[in-house]
């Protein structure tokens, strides 16, 4: 996947990712910043882009 790639993030992630820019960019910074910006909170919020596990673990005992 190249860098700047987007399709392993979820719609929620993007979406996310979005307001954090608008709000950036209403604070006045750059776009290109805002963009950076947003997308570095995201990966610290989420830990990057669509996990494999889902839902609760079936632990055998």
């Amino acid at each position: 996947m190249p860098r700047g790639d987007k399709s392993a993030y979820t719609d929620k992630q993007k979406r996310k990712a979005e307001h954090i820019e608008e709000s950036y960019e209403k604070r006045g910074i750059s776009e290109k910043e805002a963009e950076r910006r947003a997308w570095a909170t995201v990966n610290k919020d989420d830990g990057g882009g669509k996990k494999s596990s889902s839902g609760r673990k079936n632990h055998p005992k």
